[in-house]
């Protein structure tokens, strides 16, 4: 498996002409009257958060039949042709702007959910879930499901550009460097953006963060005594929302090891792991999952209607949008900071006290850097 995932230079191409091919039929079966429009009127408590949702299939399935076809085509040239010039730019535009439509703008809040409740959400699975719902079904029903798969997609869209572009430099496929090419911004410099990047993302939460803890002690912040009475009386709803508060104050503080020392080597505390290197992966992949869901969830208030009311309800989670941008700008800096030599090429500088590895060694005395 490893294997494979590590040559997703490779099939990513391929997987995002796949899944705009499927999806591209999907459009032109809706268009004909194919049952299971995603985007369809539903049940008011069905309903998603996403921009699409409520739109008439005669004008949003053919756009989908047409883009996921043309899509499809255009993932494939650009998995099979890697060619400087005008077109590449073009093939490049159109990639991030596909793998940004569908991660960022179309998908809503349910991407966050998943990442939040993950662990509870596999328990049910097993035991049900409580209350009035008749099971998982009720949570990840399709359009919600639905949201899922684009999001999927457009991660195979922006691995596939990344590849192309890539390809295109002349790089390498799995680091981006190129020879002569230097070796970027000093670590000095990245510490200095991750910095600043993280002290956006411990702000922007705040105010979602000190509403929801104002609601569970009883006060009513921002919103009207009667609306906090009706909180009060929807069992779970102030405690799902102190529990929400709370793990974003743990992340926040986790937030802080992308620019400390401890996030770089395990502090005394964890005696078992205590002076030895954090892999960076283990902060890498859980803060990007974060930020490239958190990211359409707060996109996602500024066209809901419900926004102009109770302004604490949904003004606080715009500030996701800032959130998520922070922490993504403060995991690539820690990534570039940290990532050392790449085994494949054997560019780029090696990380201080820690020796480089054998296929890293080798594969720079191969290298042969023009004058």
């Amino acid at each position: 498996m490893w294997r494979w995932w590590a040559r997703w230079p490779t099939w990513s191409g391929y997987a995002a002409a796949a899944f705009s091919f499927v999806y591209g039929g999907l459009g032109l079966y809706w268009w004909a009257g194919g049952d299971g429009f995603p985007f369809a009127p539903v049940d008011p408590e069905r309903v998603s958060g996403s921009i699409l949702e409520g739109s008439p299939v005669e004008v949003v399935a053919p756009v989908i039949a047409v883009l996921g076809l043309a899509g499809g085509v255009i993932a494939l040239v650009m998995a099979r042709r890697a060619r400087p010039g005008r077109l590449s730019v073009g093939l490049a535009v159109f990639g991030w702007v596909m793998a940004g439509g569908l991660v960022l703008i179309i998908p809503d809040y349910t991407l966050i959910v998943l990442v939040a409740f993950a662990p509870l959400l596999l328990v049910f699975a097993f035991t049900g879930v409580p209350g009035d719902q008749g099971g998982i079904g009720d949570i990840l029903y399709w359009h919600r499901t639905n949201l899922i798969i684009i999001f999927v997609g457009g991660l195979l869209w922006a691995a596939a550009t990344v590849a192309y572009r890539r390809r295109v430099r002349a790089a390498c496929l799995h680091c981006g460097r190129r020879h002569g090419g230097g070796d970027g911004p000093s670590r000095r410099t990245l510490l200095r953006w991750g910095r600043w990047a993280v002290v956006v993302a411990c702000l922007a939460p705040l105010p979602y963060e000190i509403t929801r803890i104002a609601w569970a002690l009883g006060f009513p912040l921002g919103v009207t005594s009667d609306f906090l009475r009706m909180m009060q009386d929807t069992p779970g709803m102030l405690a799902v929302g102190l529990g929400c508060a709370v793990a974003s104050a743990v992340g926040g503080v986790l937030t802080h090891g992308l620019v400390a020392r401890w996030g770089e080597v395990y502090p005394r505390w964890i005696w078992f792991r205590a002076g030895k290197r954090v892999p960076p992966a283990l902060a890498v992949i859980p803060a990007s999952i974060v930020a490239v869901t958190i990211i359409p969830a707060g996109l996602m208030f500024l066209w809901t209607p419900e926004a102009r009311g109770t302004w604490a309800v949904h003004v606080p989670s715009l500030f996701w949008i800032a959130w998520g941008v922070g922490l993504g700008v403060a995991t690539i800096a820690y990534h570039l900071r940290r990532r050392g030599a790449c085994r494949r090429c054997g560019l780029g500088r090696e990380l201080v006290g820690h020796p480089p590895s054998a296929a890293a060694s080798q594969a720079t005395e191969n290298v042969t850097v023009p004058e």
